[in-house]
């Protein structure tokens, strides 16, 4: 039978496609499985509201039968209209160590977009910036954050082989909670809050949090508007992701700054770390795999920094100072000793430089590559 690819046209196929990385990475003790049920409604063209912008097609490759790869060819129709771009994407890659497996797959994907008239393919991106991106290039011996993804030193090696260039990196640090916030951290964000006339907003249980969750939204799509790869996100899809958050969201570690009209002018939301409570689930969230999760938001000793914004009038005026001087309070009440940042662009200084006032390291690095078609 030798090596073939063929194009996704089933839901068992479909399924076949999801579970593929918990075979390849079976053992690994850093890999981290993603919910399939999560995975599904991504991956289904009448489940996810991105469709309604976006194209796709998947392939899985065989030899002999079994599956030794698979990819995601995405077509962002409002993302190549903002830019003024032919671009296609490729994400959901995973592949056994064959460079003739991964050019299979990265022919399938160029075919398609050729036919679709597009002139560049770029990534490893989904069909928003809160699906898994990038590829690790640095940092296997560490432990994915829950919405991130792991891959095998071979990746990068091979696509670089295959003629793809890095486009942009992206650094993660994991950040050390200290034994007590710095008195001169939590005068500097009270000074703060005075010169411009800021306040917290109270958020005793998620109820407060939906009160707030729109703002939230808007105040993400304006200021990710000029990041990489960045699409405004569609009312359609902010509610689901209203859905698939606010459940595992604990008010303590979500901070709102509010101006005095009581504008969300900034936020900062982490989240319990879930990586080892996968790990445990394999991708599945029955019948255990929510008692694993639910354990992880009540036990934990890491969390995940997952989102962050603040309002371009109020960007270099210390506002970060009052989230951070808020969350770590309520770490440190928590026994929380360990911040997980999520991928960030290696030139975000605002952000990047912000880790370098507590003990850190910048322990992780991934990398979206880009080739002309």
């Amino acid at each position: 039978m030798g090596l073939i690819i063929k194009e996704i046209s089933t839901k068992k196929e479909l399924k076949e496609f999801i579970k593929f990385p918990d075979k390849l990475y079976s053992g690994n003790q850093f890999y981290v499985p993603a919910i399939h049920e999560k995975e599904l409604q991504t991956l289904s063209f009448d489940k996810n509201p991105a469709f309604e912008f976006c194209r796709a097609k998947y392939w899985i490759a065989y030899e002999d039968g079994v599956i030794v790869g698979r990819i995601a060819g995405i077509i962002n129709n409002k993302y190549n209209e903002k830019h003024n771009v032919k671009y296609a994407r490729f994400g959901w890659l995973d592949f056994v160590d064959d460079k003739k497996v991964l050019m299979l797959l990265f022919q399938a994907v160029r075919r398609w977009a050729l036919s679709q008239k597009m002139e560049y393919i770029h990534g490893p991106l989904g069909f928003s910036s809160f699906d898994a991106s990038g590829i690790l290039v640095d940092g296997f011996d560490e432990m994915p954050t829950s919405f991130a993804n792991y891959n095998f030193p071979y990746y990068p090696k091979l696509i670089e082989e295959l003629g793809y260039k890095k486009d942009v990196d992206w650094v993660e640090y994991n950040v050390k909670v200290p034994k007590t916030v710095p008195e001169k951290f939590l005068k500097g964000a009270e000074l703060v809050k005075q010169r411009h006339n800021l306040h917290s907003a109270i958020i005793r249980n998620k109820k407060d949090l939906l009160k707030y969750s729109d703002d939230v939204f808007n105040l993400l799509n304006a200021e990710y508007n000029e990041l990489y790869a960045f699409t405004e996100l569609s009312y359609k899809q902010i509610e689901v992701l209203k859905e698939q958050f606010i459940s595992i969201l604990k008010p303590e570690y979500v901070s709102i700054i509010l101006n005095s009209s009581n504008e969300v002018v900034a936020f900062g939301i982490t989240i319990p770390s879930l990586s080892k409570a996968q790990q445990k689930a394999k991708g599945r969230l029955f019948p255990f795999g929510f008692m694993q999760i639910k354990r992880a938001l009540q036990t934990n000793d890491t969390v995940d920094l997952l989102l962050i914004a603040v309002k371009k009038d109020y960007q270099n005026k210390g506002v970060n100072g009052i989230i951070f001087s808020e969350i770590i309070s309520e770490f440190i009440k928590n026994g929380i000793t360990n911040i997980e940042t999520t991928r960030n662009l290696e030139n975000n200084l605002n952000i990047n430089n912000l880790w370098k006032k507590f003990v850190c390291r910048q322990h992780k690095r991934s990398r979206c590559y880009i080739k002309q078609l």
